[in-house]
């Protein structure tokens, strides 16, 4: 091999070892991560893995994601008195996610990133994503994509009651029971 073409697949198996070293992916620590909630305060994952674990959601409130909302808001309530966090971060501006926050009653911490840097920080370019995070700030599961059936959410629920130690709360079957039924045509 000629020394140009050696130091460069040199370079290259470096860059790629740190580049697998930074990749967000299971059993890997969360990464580096701060940003500013909408009242300008600093949301920092750090502190916020070092109390319990916590369910980044990047989020962008489309109809897909605003059908999710719902067993993701449960899953929130479900264990938040076990210590888990819920951070929604959403790609849309600012004035667009207030007026959604109170629409749909927001019970979750949030923040707006219109540039995409969370995205970038997390490694995907799908939305919505999901990482559930162990206190401690190791990832221990990654979903991505949207189910509006409500099945990923029911998934990280599982993985929540392993987390929390506690019984895993059916979130799917609490927000399906609790949506309004069709009216029932009236026999004659």
């Amino acid at each position: 091999m000629k020394p140009l073409a050696l130091m460069l697949a040199l370079a290259a198996t470096v860059f790629t070892a740190d580049a697998d070293e930074k990749k967000v992916a299971i059993g890997k620590a969360a990464p580096d991560f701060k940003i500013k909630d909408s009242a300008g305060k600093e949301i920092n994952l750090a502190e916020l893995t070092a109390k319990g674990p916590v369910l980044v959601r990047l989020t962008c409130g489309c109809l897909g994601c605003d059908k999710e909302l719902p067993y993701f808001q449960e899953l929130h309530t479900a264990y938040k008195a076990q210590g888990l966090t819920s951070l929604a971060i959403f790609r849309e501006p600012d004035a667009k996610v207030e007026a959604y926050v109170k629409e749909k009653k927001l019970n979750m911490l949030y923040a707006v990133d219109p540039k995409g840097v969370s995205w970038t920080v997390f490694g995907t370019r799908s939305m919505p994503s999901n990482f559930l995070i162990a206190k401690g700030g190791q990832i221990v599961k990654i979903s991505t994509g949207c189910d509006t059936s409500g099945m990923i959410a029911e998934r990280l629920s599982e993985a929540t009651a392993k987390l929390t130690g506690t019984d895993k709360v059916e979130v799917k079957a609490k927000v399906d029971a609790a949506k309004p039924q069709p009216a029932q045509p009236v026999a004659k």
